[in-house]
């Protein structure tokens, strides 16, 4: 992993409501580059196979970490590979398997519901299209454009907690509903970015842009970011702070 750029103390920051769009989307554009490069490989941390199983494990990603939902699905795909298979699981056998998850009732719900509705409508087939995806039971915006995104190559920006709280410290934002942060966030980078822009916020956001004390001084995008303080700033004490959720993929 590359050295982290940290920002001169000295150096002053322009408030986000001073800054002209122009400027905003020049930053904002260079903060990307800057993360994309510092995370060449960042993914979608769900393990899937397919369209169908990525767009159950985001449903079971809910209230739990991405590494429970991966210890969980092997099982779970295994025992119900489609669509038609989860619709008719047995209820109790199916809470079992996502008991690891939380929430483990409403979740096979979720999922039992969510397959009968794909069964009915599509034939058992995952629609690669948002205006179908979002009429599915519990899938909204978010989880339908990491499905897009991910299974099918089709740009797709994921507002999930990590997204909007670093698009609102990095001053691109100020809002805080997902669906004005996905229209405001694609403005500034291009559409085709969209999908690698969600992957290396979101990694950034779990591994050192952290809510409750971020690791400023190990951030390489410290001296474009108009929160730069909110957090430790000593790069010794920050790189104490950073955190791995996994430790695949280089990361």
């Amino acid at each position: 992993m590359p050295a982290a750029r940290t920002a001169p103390r000295s150096r002053s920051r322009s408030a986000p409501h001073e800054e002209s769009a122009l400027a905003r989307t020049r930053r904002a554009r260079r903060m990307y580059r800057i993360l994309r490069d510092y995370y060449p490989y960042a993914h979608c941390e769900l393990d899937f196979e397919t369209p169908l199983q990525l767009l159950v494990a985001t449903v079971l990603s809910a209230q739990t970490t991405d590494v429970t939902v991966n210890k969980v699905t092997p099982t779970l795909f295994a025992r119900y590979p489609t669509a038609e298979a989860l619709a008719g699981a047995d209820r109790e056998a199916m809470e079992a398997l996502l008991k690891p998850t939380g929430f483990f009732r409403a979740k096979t719900n979720s999922v039992i519901n969510l397959a009968a509705a794909l069964v009915e409508r599509y034939d058992g087939e995952v629609p690669p299209r948002m205006k179908d995806l979002v009429t599915l039971p519990g899938v909204g915006r978010k989880t339908a454009n990491v499905v897009l995104g991910n299974a099918f190559g089709i740009p797709g920006i994921t507002v999930d907690t990590h997204f909007g709280r670093l698009v609102r410290r990095f001053g691109w934002t100020e809002e805080t509903d997902p669906v004005k942060v996905e229209q405001i966030v694609g403005a500034l980078i291009p559409r085709k970015e969209w999908t690698m822009l969600s992957h290396v916020l979101i990694f950034h956001g779990r591994r050192i842009c952290h809510a409750r004390r971020p690791a400023c001084g190990a951030c390489p995008v410290a001296d474009l970011c108009p929160s730069y303080g909110e957090g430790e700033t000593d790069p010794v004490k920050a790189r104490k702070l950073l955190k791995f959720e996994l430790s695949s993929g280089g990361s």
